[in-house]
């Protein structure tokens, strides 16, 4: 049975981040991944999410970009370890490597070097309408970077950003402690066509 929100120790994991389980869970429900939808995962880091898109999407495709050699060999071996055939892992720095993949249904962004922009271009061009864009974003730079941009196309994007603080209670011998995880903003961008039924299917509490 296929379900969101595999545990964090299921995963292979070296120095690289990992998007950890509650940001994940929330990250694939916004991102409304179909059985045959083709996603990239930019900054896939070590492929938590392009696993888990990958397990959502059986006859389709997880295209994950990952500049760091570590966090290339961890998506392998996380592929690998869940037994997943339809992850195409590629050693590049978004936007790079992008040019050559087919169109798209779904874009997860994780990490992207100071380049929102050039990779938002890219992918705008590349994403099926009524496709979706997922940006996760822990700096108020990269947040305002991604909203500049759809703000600056809103003729063809329609947005809406949450954040998600996440505390967990740790044992610590007889006590339960409190133990935050980093914020995160997640940011959910949908193609739209201006005469099309879809537009509505966008949250109407957008910022």
């Amino acid at each position: 049975m296929t379900y969101l929100g595999l545990d964090d120790e299921e995963f292979i994991r070296g120095k690289v981040p990992m998007t950890k389980q509650e940001i994940r869970i929330l990250t694939l429900v916004k991102a409304r991944i179909k059985p045959d939808s083709i996603i990239y995962d930019i900054g896939a880091g070590t492929g938590s999410l392009s696993v888990e898109a990958a397990r959502l999407a059986p006859q389709g495709r997880v295209y994950a970009l990952e500049k760091n050699p570590e966090g290339v060999r961890l998506i392998r071996a996380n592929a690998a370890n869940f037994a997943l055939k339809n992850i195409s892992v590629l050693e590049k720095e978004a936007p790079d490597g992008l040019d050559g993949l087919p169109s798209c249904d779904t874009v997860l962004i994780g990490g992207s070097s100071g380049s929102m922009e050039q990779i938002l271009d890219e992918v705008k061009a590349k994403l099926k309408t009524g496709g979706r864009i997922v940006v996760n974003c822990i700096t108020v730079q990269s947040l305002l970077q991604a909203i500049d941009y759809f703000r600056s196309h809103e003729a063809e994007f329609r947005y809406e950003a949450i954040q998600v603080m996440v505390t967990r209670l740790q044992q610590i011998g007889p006590y339960d402690m409190a133990k935050a995880v980093n914020p995160v903003y997640i940011l959910t961008a949908q193609k739209w066509d201006r005469d099309a039924a879809s537009y509505a299917d966008m949250s109407e509490k957008a910022v």
